[in-house]
C-alpha cells in the first residue's frame, strides 16, 4: 500500500456510527473513551526520547477506536458497570494495551508499504526514516504489554500474546501470496483472520476478563468480535478496488500493485479467464492497477464479496442474544452495524 496509505474504509461514515455508539452509550461510555484517550497519549508521551515524539505522533494522528471500544462494550457487558470510576482502570489499561498494539503494526506496516502519509499525517518513517519507525513501532508494542501487566492478568497477557503473534504470522502470510497466480478462498480468510480478526477478538477477550467476567463469556465473545474483524477486512478489501480516492486516501487498486489477492480478485479470477490470467507484477502504475478494479467490479465480484461479508456479520449478530441475554448485546450488535454502514 505505498504513498497515501489510511487505515482504511471511509473515515465519515466511520465516525458517524461510532458517534452514534457514543451517543447512547451515555456519559459513562464517553468517559471511558476519553480516559482511555487520555492514558493513550501519557503513555506515549512518557516513553522517552528519541522515540516517544514519534509513538505519541502516532496515537495523536487518531483513528476510530474501534478495538477500545470493543474492550469496554465487552467489559460492560460482562457487567461492568462503573467505567468511569477508579475500579474500570483494568479495563483501560486493556483498551489502552489493544491499540498501542494496533498502532504499532500500523508504523510497521508503512515501512513494508513504503507509505509516505496516514491519517492525513506523515508517517513515521518518512519523518524519522526507516529505523526510528521500526523501533518506534517496536516500542509501542512493549508499551503494551507493559501497560497490560500492571493489571496482573495472566489471562489477558495470554490474550494479547496470541493476537500479536497471529499478526506477525498473517503479514508473513500476506508476504509468501504477495503476487501468487492462485490463492485459495481458505487461505485468503485465514490470512484475514490473522491480520485483523485475531485483535479484534482479543479486545473481546480482554474486555470481559478484565471486568471478571468468566473465561466461557470471554471466549464466546472473541468469538463474536472475531467474526466482526473477518467482515471488517473482507469489506476494507472490497473498498481497495471500488472506493475513490477521496474517500479512502489512496487510489484504487493499491493493494494490487503491491500483490495483494485479496477476495474480489480471487473471485473475479474465477469468473473471467483474462483476469485469471493477468499477471500483477505488470501493472506499472495507477492506471493499470484502476483498469483491473473496473474489470474486477464487472464480475460482480464486489457485490459476492460484500454479501460473505455482510452474511458473516449477520451469524455474529445471531449468536449474541444466546451469549448475552436480558439485552445486553445490544451495542455490540451496533458496533457488528458499524462495520457494514461504513461500506454501503
Amino acid at each position: 500500500m505505498r504513498g497515501a496509505a489510511t487505515a482504511g474504509g471511509d473515515p465519515a461514515q466511520a465516525a458517524d456510527g461510532i458517534e452514534s455508539i457514543m451517543q447512547l452509550g451515555g456519559e459513562s461510555l464517553r468517559g471511558a473513551m476519553a480516559r482511555i484517550e487520555e492514558h493513550l497519549e501519557r503513555v506515549t508521551s512518557e516513553s522517552g526520547v528519541p522515540l516517544s515524539p514519534h509513538a505519541h505522533a502516532t496515537v495523536r494522528a487518531g483513528g476510530k477506536r474501534l478495538r477500545p471500544l470493543l474492550v469496554i462494550l465487552a467489559a460492560h457487558a460482562a457487567g461492568e458497570d462503573t467505567l468511569d470510576a477508579d475500579g474500570g482502570m483494568a479495563v483501560v489499561r486493556a483498551a489502552v494495551a489493544v491499540e498501542l498494539v494496533h498502532s504499532a503494526t500500523l508504523v510497521h506496516d508503512d515501512i513494508i508499504d513504503d507509505a509516505d502519509v496516514r491519517r492525513g499525517q506523515p508517517t513515521v518513517s518518512a519523518v524519522a526514516g526507516r529505523h526510528a519507525a521500526l523501533a518506534t513501532g517496536d516500542l509501542l508494542f512493549s508499551r503494551a504489554f507493559a501497560e497490560l501487566a500492571q493489571s496482573g492478568s495472566i489471562p489477558q497477557l495470554r490474550a494479547l500474546s496470541i493476537a500479536s503473534s497471529a499478526l506477525a504470522e498473517g503479514e508473513l502470510l500476506q508476504r509468501e501470496d504477495a503476487y501468487a497466480e492462485v490463492v485459495p478462498l481458505e487461505r485468503y480468510l485465514r490470512r484475514c483472520e490473522l491480520k485483523t480478526a485475531a485483535l479484534f477478538e482479543a479486545a473481546c477477550r480482554m474486555g470481559a476478563l478484565s471486568a471478571a467476567g468468566s473465561p466461557s463469556l470471554a471466549r464466546e465473545l472473541g468469538h463474536f468480535a472475531r467474526r466482526i474483524g473477518l467482515a471488517f477486512q473482507i469489506l476494507d478489501d472490497v473498498l481497495d478496488v471500488s472506493g475513490p480516492i477521496e474517500r479512502t486516501g489512496k487510489a484504487p487498486g493499491t493493494d494490487l500493485l503491491d500483490g495483494t489477492v485479496t477476495l474480489p480478485l480471487i473471485i473475479a479470477r474465477e469468473r473471467e479467464a483474462t483476469i485469471a490470467a493477468a499477471d500483477l507484477r505488470a501493472l506499472r502504475g495507477a492506471d493499470d492497477a484502476r483498469a483491473l478494479c473496473e474489470r474486477i467490479a464487472a464480475t460482480g465480484a464486489l457485490q459476492e464479496s460484500r454479501e460473505r461479508a455482510m452474511d458473516i456479520v449477520t451469524e455474529a449478530k445471531a449468536a449474541l442474544p444466546a451469549i448475552l441475554p436480558d439485552g445486553r448485546s445490544g451495542m455490540l450488535e451496533l458496533v457488528a452495524d458499524a462495520v457494514v454502514e461504513r461500506y454501503r
